[in-house]
């Protein structure tokens, strides 16, 4: 079974852009290289922020949905660390 990690990206344009992959690296230098998610393109320079284990690739999707509904301001928490795994994995009350 692969591991399967969420990472967050900031934008040139301070913008922060969530997304999960198994080979984090590989992802972001596809994202620098204009291949992957076409909100990327054009909003280098790309910064790898927050990489977190996750698990399986379900679980991966369900916290990558969770974070993109975030606010900015949790997102950021997110990337200083402030919020947890088991917060983002934790049923919604």
């Amino acid at each position: 079974m692969k591991i399967w990690y969420l990472y967050l990206v900031r934008c040139g344009d301070g913008s922060i852009y969530t997304g999960v992959s198994t080979d984090v690296a590989r992802r972001l230098n596809d994202h620098r290289s204009g291949k992957g998610a076409r909100y990327l393109r054009g909003r280098g320079p790309l910064l790898l922020v927050r990489k977190i284990r996750i698990g399986d690739r379900g679980d991966a999707l369900k916290v990558e949905r969770r974070v993109k509904g975030m606010p900015r301001a949790r997102k950021e928490d997110l990337i200083r660390g402030k919020i947890r795994l088991k917060d983002l994995i934790a049923k919604k009350k």
